[in-house]
C-alpha cells in the first residue's frame, strides 16, 4: 500500500512515518495540502492520512479537491484533528472523510485505523486511489 500523510509538524510527521513504513507500506511525506496535492497527482495514493490545519492549504481544501477528481474520489482518508475540531469535522464532511482521530492519540489507534482502510481495499480494490 502507498499511504500518502500531509502534515505540518516535521516532529509528528516523522513519528507517523515510523509508525506506518513498516517495510510493507511505502509512505509519501508532504508538509502541507499543496503538496500533498502535487504528491498524490503525480505519485498518486491507497490511503490519505490528512491534518486538518496546514499552511498553503488546509486538510479541508485537499478533501475537497481529493472527492472532486474522479481519480481519487473513493481514495480512503483519514483525518487527524484537534480535539474540539472533531464534531464539526465530522458532521460538515462526514461524506467525504473516511475516518478521523483527534490528536494526541495513541500510536495502536493510528495502526488500527490504516490497518481497517487497508483491509477495505483489499475487499473492494475500487475503493482505493
Amino acid at each position: 500500500m502507498k499511504i500518502l500523510i500531509a502534515d505540518d509538524d516535521k516532529i509528528f510527521m516523522s513519528l507517523m512515518v515510523d509508525i506506518l513504513a513498516d517495510g510493507k507500506d511505502e509512505v509519501l511525506q508532504a508538509e502541507n495540502g499543496l503538496v500533498a496535492w502535487e504528491r498524490l497527482q503525480t505519485e498518486g495514493a491507497d490511503i490519505a492520512v490528512l491534518d486538518v490545519n496546514m499552511p498553503e492549504m488546509d486538510g479541508v481544501e485537499l478533501l475537497k479537491l481529493i472527492r472532486g477528481d474522479e481519480r481519487f474520489k473513493n481514495l480512503p482518508v483519514l483525518v487527524l484533528t484537534i480535539g474540539f475540531m472533531a464534531e464539526d469535522l465530522v458532521q460538515r464532511y462526514d461524506a467525504a472523510v473516511t475516518d478521523y482521530l483527534t490528536k494526541p492519540f495513541e500510536i495502536s489507534a493510528l495502526q488500527l485505523k490504516v490497518k481497517e482502510m487497508e483491509q477495505r481495499i483489499l475487499k473492494n480494490p475500487a475503493a482505493g486511489g
